[in-house]
């Protein structure tokens, strides 16, 4: 796969951060960009991880939305200057920083979903499970079985372990027709940036040789469209916070709040939860 182990060419001790000691090496070819930056485009695109987290942290701490909803917003944030550590530097250090919050992000959903109401209800016991489980995939990933799969593995039970529970609450609640289309457009368009960035990834890793050809024919800018290790991250982004969204507006129905809110959009391209404006009535 196109996760290059041994990328001996541009892999020198005399680059900026030295030799790589990563696991992994990506197909963006190494300080062709920046002799600062190993993997240019890899890192600054997880900027998008940046900026969605920034304003849904913002969003939830205006209208005093709980800290569990706040927490998962920064998790995000965390996974996207993890990742963009870890494709600056190609370090083994960084690249922890890269994998393991998202783990921690997935855990976190989990439990504002499992403790959905504005008090908790199981008190310690769903946290420490939490932890503990967090901690053991963790200690056996650094320390044990330092494979990619294995991480990919551990996060995908975890993900789909939130998105099951996000399911069991919605068959919980009665939902107002309004409420039903809003989750239903996040829950699709979180799938859909999910999904399309996995394609990518697979692309990237698959047909990578062919890919650094391309990108050597085009040359610069254009050879940004055929960096899809850099739009994974992109589409990631974009469908990791849908579903953030998706969480987020399944607690304000489960307040009974969701009456108040809808989603809008800054820039007119960067998605967050917001006061619903009457339309004004002629």
């Amino acid at each position: 796969m196109g996760m290059i182990m041994a990328d001996a060419v541009r892999n020198s001790t005399t680059y900026f951060w030295g030799q790589r000691t990563s696991t992994i090496d990506w197909c963006e070819e190494n300080y062709v960009v920046s002799h600062y930056i190993a993997e240019f485009w890899n890192s600054i695109t997880n900027g998008v991880f940046v900026a969605l987290a920034f304003l849904g942290m913002y969003t939830t701490a205006k209208h005093r939305q709980g800290w569990r909803v706040f927490a998962c917003y920064a998790a995000l944030m965390f996974v996207g200057c993890g990742s963009a550590c870890f494709h600056a530097t190609l370090k083994y250090t960084t690249q922890l920083l890269d994998e393991l919050p998202m783990l921690y992000l997935c855990a976190l959903v989990l439990y504002a979903l499992i403790e959905i109401d504005k008090n908790t209800k199981y008190g310690a016991a769903v946290p420490l499970a939490l932890i503990a489980f967090q901690a053991t995939i963790t200690c056996i990933y650094v320390f044990w079985i330092q494979n990619p799969i294995f991480h990919q593995v551990a996060f995908a039970l975890t993900a789909f372990g939130g998105v099951g529970f996000g399911l069991k609450r919605l068959r919980e609640m009665q939902l107002s027709a309004r409420t039903w289309r809003i989750l239903s457009r996040l829950h699709l368009l979180g799938h859909v940036g999910m999904w399309g960035g996995f394609l990518a990834w697979n692309i990237d890793n698959i047909f990578c040789h062919r890919l650094r050809s391309y990108r050597s024919h085009v040359g610069a800018p254009l050879d940004v469209f055929f960096q899809l290790h850099g739009w994974w991250h992109v589409l990631t982004a974009y469908g990791s916070t849908y579903l953030l969204l998706w969480v987020h507006f399944i607690r304000l129905a489960r307040l009974g709040h969701d009456h108040l809110f809808t989603i809008k959009y800054a820039l007119g391209f960067l998605p967050y939860v917001a006061m619903d404006t009457p339309k004004k009535v002629e």
